[in-house]
């Protein structure tokens, strides 16, 4: 299905109750491709159910999902929702690699029984895709043997080996300890200087202020604002807003990076922090 407009993904007006407990309330949310999007608010705010929304995991009630040129709401049957699987990566606070294959099998597997790769060939690509994570001593290692930062760098390059147009990454911090999570978030921002399309939920502030294009703040189910990074964090309009950023650490350490993590958009102002 050709493209509707230029932007990769478009949410209007996305309602999803579970029973009789509303947790969407109207989501309009766009992203261009290549863009970084970053979705941030309070825990319950409906920040991981937009991304499930994406991918079908999860079905609203109402409103309009497109997704690379998918209609995601009219999709019907696991086929339908196989295919744009295959489109979209979404890397999970947990990492959910198969424990039982190495790391090189883990990376392989998918694009050989999925895609149809020749097998030289989708190792060729998990090699190269190990380098790009800086784990590629570890190829032949099981994920047991692993840290938890290097599970996660894993699971990222796994999403990338299935070529995807878009990657979601859900809190894929919050399960590690704080002096791997530079580590996570330096490849997530390689990525983002490399133009591939992604939406973040995270709690790590100041990194979202780094790599995102735009930045969404949700509660209660709602986008209260929303606007460019650099506009949203210095200058949010909306009071919620305001209060949520000052709770999430304080100016100080709002503008401090996390530990291991390289800033990357050293613009005048944050060279002055």
């Amino acid at each position: 299905m050709p493209s509707i407009d230029s932007h990769l993904v478009r949410l209007r007006d996305v309602h999803l109750a579970f029973d009789d407990t509303p947790v969407l309330k109207g989501i309009d949310l766009d992203v261009g491709k290549g863009e970084a999007v970053s979705i941030i608010g309070p825990s319950g705010s409906g920040k991981s159910t937009i991304l499930r929304c994406l991918t079908g995991l999860l079905k609203p009630q109402r409103g309009e999902l497109t997704v690379a040129g998918t209609a995601v709401h009219e999709l019907h049957g696991e086929a339908d929702y196989r295919q744009l699987r295959q489109r979209v990566g979404f890397v999970f606070q947990q990492y959910n690699l198969f424990p039982h294959l190495s790391v090189l099998d883990n990376l392989t597997l998918a694009p050989r029984k999925v895609l149809g790769m020749p097998a030289r060939q989708a190792q060729e690509q998990a090699l190269a895709l190990l380098a790009k994570v800086r784990m590629q001593h570890k190829a032949q290692a099981f994920p047991g043997e692993l840290s938890g930062g290097q599970q996660q760098r894993i699971a990222i390059a796994r999403a990338l080996a299935m070529q995807p147009e878009l990657i979601l990454f859900d809190e894929v911090t919050s399960a590690l300890d704080p002096e791997m999570v530079g580590e996570v978030l330096n490849v997530i921002g390689e990525l983002t200087e490399e133009g591939m399309t992604c939406v973040l939920v995270t709690h790590e502030m100041r990194f979202a202020e780094d790599i995102s294009d735009q930045v969404y703040f949700t509660e209660h189910g709602v986008i209260v604002e929303h606007g460019n990074a650099e506009r949203l964090f210095n200058q949010p309009t909306q009071a919620r807003t305001q209060a949520f950023l000052r709770h999430a650490g304080g100016e100080s350490a709002r503008r401090r990076a996390p530990q291991g993590y390289v800033l990357r958009n050293l613009s005048p102002y944050h060279l002055s922090v």
